[in-house]
């Protein structure tokens, strides 16, 4: 009975064996690779397939899918004499899994190495600022020779990417004070243009605000003037339409002539020889108001005449003061201008009374 046993035992665990070698499960997105005595067979596909056991064996079992592969930094020369270390970052997928089994030992390292080469041969004909800035040329350059070069292991390179170059740390120095300068001088740039553009509208405002101020200005002195000429034509209408007389006149004059005396800046005055005769006949023409024709005094209006007699008086005692005054500035200037001595020019006018200006011609005449 135990002999027994350990054949059924036997059979049956050669049984499971058999079975288990004769079936075989691929998962999706994998290929296994058949191999019968040692030669490919076939390709198991993604399903339950079966195998003649101790006869077939599956040689490699292959990912389908798109894998990412990153390459640790390599040293590269640029065409300037820089070593610089790039990172790459490598995307391919494997769509023929017989080549990749025969034709490469280990398509991963041959990329690999693969890549290393072509990177150093791309980034040795470029300088240090064109391989910065120039990672989508390079990426490209790369998909390129690697897809040619994989495409008979039955391998497709998707995409090639360059994650880092790192310059020499001098180099990042330097790098570093040159963009600090640019960002400098573009400061420096946009303070100068913003103080000149600062300068020139405060220019153009008071250039605007001086034309503004000289054509007020303008306006103001044609308005005033315009008002002084109307002004003056509105008073020599009045006067014209008026009509005064010559007694009217003279009387207005001796009215003046105490404001004229009295003025601050009149230190010396010139008075003429005929200053006597002027007063005279001035004093005239206020006596003989009252004998004109047209200019006699209503009754009623005696007392405003005795009134009227009385303002010529004083005005004519003022007139006569003035001048007398004038006459003693006269003198002084000219004893100062002569040093003392007596001028020898025309005799000095006689003085000048209060009566004599409001006396009446005719009976001076007569008098005489």
């Amino acid at each position: 009975m135990t002999i027994i046993g350990v054949l059924v035992i036997a059979v049956a665990l050669i049984a499971v064996i058999t079975l288990a070698k004769a079936v075989r499960i691929v998962p999706q997105q994998r290929q296994d690779v058949v191999e019968r005595l040692g030669k490919y067979k076939r390709t198991l596909s993604p399903g339950l397939n079966l195998l003649v056991p101790f006869v077939d064996a599956v040689r490699t079992k292959v990912d389908m899918r798109e894998q990412v592969v990153s390459f640790p930094p390599q040293p590269v020369i640029t065409s300037d004499n820089l070593v610089v270390s790039i990172d790459t970052v490598l995307y391919f997928k494997v769509v023929d899994s017989v080549r990749a089994t025969y034709e490469i030992s280990s398509f991963l390292q041959a990329i690999e190495q693969l890549t290393v080469t072509t990177l150093r041969n791309v980034i040795g004909s470029l300088d240090l600022e064109r391989a910065l800035t120039s990672r989508d040329e390079i990426n490209r350059h790369l998909s390129g020779v690697l897809d040619e070069t994989t495409g008979r292991w039955g391998i497709k390179v998707t995409r090639v990417e360059i994650k880092a170059i790192e310059p020499p740390a001098s180099i990042r120095d330097s790098m570093e004070k040159q963009m600090r300068a640019e960002r400098d001088r573009r400061a420096a740039i946009l303070t100068a243009e913003g103080h000149k553009q600062s300068v020139i509208l405060t220019a153009e405002g008071d250039k605007q605000s001086a034309v503004l101020r000289a054509d007020g200005d303008r306006q103001a002195q044609i308005l005033k003037a315009e008002g002084q000429a109307k002004a003056i034509r509105t008073v020599f209408d009045a006067i014209h339409q008026a009509n005064p007389s010559q007694k009217v006149l003279a009387y207005q004059y001796l009215q003046a002539l105490p404001q004229i005396a009295q003025g601050s800046a009149n230190k010396v005055w010139i008075v003429p020889a005929e200053l006597t005769k002027a007063l005279e006949g001035m004093g005239g023409a206020l006596g003989g108001l009252s004998q004109m024709v047209g200019d006699l005094p209503a009754p009623e209006a005696a007392e405003h005449a005795s009134q009227v007699q009385r303002e010529a008086a004083e005005a004519a005692q003022a007139a006569a003061d003035a001048a007398q005054q004038i006459h003693d500035e006269v003198r002084v200037a000219e004893a100062q201008a002569t040093g003392g001595n007596k001028p020898q020019g025309l005799p000095a006018p006689e003085p000048v009374s209060p009566a004599s200006l409001t006396e009446d011609p005719a009976d001076q005449r007569e008098r005489g």
